[in-house]
């Protein structure tokens, strides 16, 4: 009886140090991996996010904050039960403050011919924040955001939560109001430089 109790503890002791051989392997494929993704260079991550095209679009924000609006592409979808999307927003921008106050903002998506003012919202020219509204034709939305004239689509939004994730702020937002332009040629960001994507008409 002893001579088999004794075979199964060294049984166990072998599966024990297999199991920890395992965890072991694989914590170290983690580490490996988490290197690889820390060693990618900045230069080379931000070059080929630059040859992803996206759609060009003016997040907007107002109340007793204030008001302000940026120029943006990354905006995304993150559900349609309910409608919620998401935006980017650098930390140390005037927008991330002021929409965070505020708890609204509004998505306007561009078109083209609308290059010009894509650029004052981005900074060119050094306007501030209330002086860009100066340029396009603004109206205020059911939250009170401002909503761009001829815009493609408009997405007015409530703030559900915050996320802060390296240099930027991730809000989500839920969608509380849409409204759809025409159909008209979009603008996108493309290689460092604004692209025009023509509509198509189809038979639908």
């Amino acid at each position: 009886m002893m001579r088999r109790g004794s075979t199964e503890d060294g049984d166990g002791r072998a599966t024990g140090a297999r199991k920890t051989g395992m965890a072991s392997v694989v914590k170290t494929l983690r580490a490996a991996a988490t290197e690889a993704a820390v060693a990618v260079d900045g230069e080379v991550f931000r070059e080929a996010m630059s040859r992803i095209g996206a759609a060009v679009h003016i997040v907007t924000t107002a109340g007793a904050a204030g008001r302000a609006g940026a120029t943006m592409t990354a905006v995304t979808s993150v559900s349609d039960a309910p409608p919620t999307l998401l935006v980017c927003i650098n930390r140390n921008g005037r927008l991330n403050t002021v929409l965070r106050a505020n708890g609204v903002f509004c998505v306007n998506t561009l078109v083209s011919g609308d290059e010009d003012l894509a650029g004052v919202f981005a900074g060119k020219g050094g306007l501030d924040h209330e002086a860009r509204f100066a340029h396009g034709n603004w109206s205020l939305g059911a939250l009170g955001t401002p909503m761009l004239a001829g815009a493609r689509a408009v997405l007015e939004c409530r703030v559900s939560e915050v996320s802060e994730v390296g240099s930027h702020t991730v809000v989500f937002g839920r969608v509380e109001a849409v409204h759809l332009g025409r159909r008209r040629s979009a603008l996108l960001y493309l290689d460092r430089g604004y692209r025009v994507l023509p509509h198509i008409e189809t038979a639908d």
